[in-house]
């Protein structure tokens, strides 16, 4: 079976949906919202089409979402406008008598999935035969349940963009070395911040078991999976010094799952909830070309027309997986729950569920 047939097979909507205007299709969305009151709540995160954040009931970054849905205790249907991961923790976080659901299946998320737990438990004994027992695990809020409880068993740690630089400053006060997954950028970004020098990182290759290394292996601190989010990748210095070149009064800003080089030559570097509010609290008139989600950046661009707003890479496209979930798949979903139906319910099993949320737990009482 082909990927295409494949991705054909998880999304079940009916071709009807499809063939819909928007008018009608908002219509409905509100009807059926005004209908199931405070039983329905839809978070969406902040990289979702206008098309679907319009009906969020609160928007934000995936763990903050999941944490907002945890504190909506009168919601039978959390209705999450996300990806895979996201929806999971919310699961994780939500009581019992609570079903989360992903409006299309297909949402994923590449970086999440360049960490599959059978590579990492291949990966843990080699690293503990390198380290004995001086390496503690942490992962990335974009990874898997099952990558989270895998943290969460070895004392390890969930971390965000957001707090990075404080998990891993804890993360060291319990061992020597920290195992940083997936994401290999915003872990070397953060030990950078830290003082910790590049030659003491390392990388994990998952594909060849095998770690990335020159010199002396003991001295390595950081040992960095090797993964990386497809869509700040995109971004390079090329542009940074097309951005110096052509527009030399403009600032730029980027996230850290951008690589390296780009995040030292930008001006500045943050989370998106770091990049949102900078751009709000900025100078009317101020300038700036943004490393980050195309859907954020063009609503940027809405939200202050008094400041000059572009993105950093002037052909960079919407998160493609994060767009899966659309008007119409949002439509269906609510539509199905009015006939009883639950559609995509995500449900994390319960023994992976616990030891996830050691890990998250273990992160939140930090914050």
């Amino acid at each position: 079976m082909s990927i295409l047939e494949q991705m054909k097979r998880l999304d079940d909507m009916p071709e009807s949906y499809k063939t819909m205007s928007m008018e009608e299709m908002e219509a409905r969305v509100r009807a059926i919202k005004e209908r199931f009151g405070k039983r329905l709540f839809i978070p969406g995160h902040h990289y979702q089409k206008d098309e679907v954040i319009q009906f969020a009931d609160a928007t934000g970054d995936s763990l903050g979402l999941a944490q907002v849905a945890a504190q909506n205790g009168e919601a039978e249907y959390i209705v999450f406008c996300g990806v895979h991961f996201m929806a999971e923790t919310a699961d994780i976080l939500t009581g019992d008598h609570q079903k989360v659901i992903l409006p299309d299946m297909r949402a994923g998320c590449s970086m999440a999935d360049m960490a599959e737990i059978s590579q990492v438990e291949r990966a843990w004994p080699i690293l503990q035969k390198l380290f004995s027992d001086e390496i503690l695990p942490l992962t990335y809020v974009n990874s898997t349940a099952a990558i989270k409880a895998f943290v969460g068993r070895y004392g390890g740690a969930v971390v965000t963009s957001s707090n990075a630089k404080k998990m891993v400053e804890w993360a060291f006060t319990q061992k020597e070395r920290i195992f940083f997954l997936p994401d290999q950028h915003l872990g070397r970004n953060t030990a950078y911040e830290l003082g910790i020098s590049l030659d003491e990182m390392a990388v994990w290759d998952p594909h060849a078991d095998h770690l990335e290394y020159n010199g002396d292996i003991k001295k390595a601190k950081v040992i960095l999976w090797k993964g990386h989010c497809s869509v700040h990748e995109n971004f390079t210095v090329r542009h940074i010094e097309h951005i110096r070149k052509t527009k030399p009064d403009m600032r730029i800003i980027v996230h850290p799952e951008c690589s390296w080089d780009v995040v030292q030559k930008a001006d500045d570097a943050g989370s998106t909830k770091y990049i949102i509010e900078t751009i709000r609290n900025a100078p009317s008139g101020s300038k700036w070309a943004i490393g980050t989600e195309m859907n954020l950046v063009n609503r940027l661009m809405h939200e202050h027309p008094d400041k000059e707003i572009i993105s950093l890479n002037p052909y960079m496209c919407p998160c493609l997986t994060m767009n899966r979930i659309d008007l119409p798949h949002l439509l269906w979903a609510l539509e199905a729950l009015e006939k009883g139906i639950v559609v995509n319910q995500i449900t994390v099993p319960e023994a992976i569920a616990k030891d996830a949320k050691q890990a998250l737990d273990r992160m939140l009482a930090l914050a």
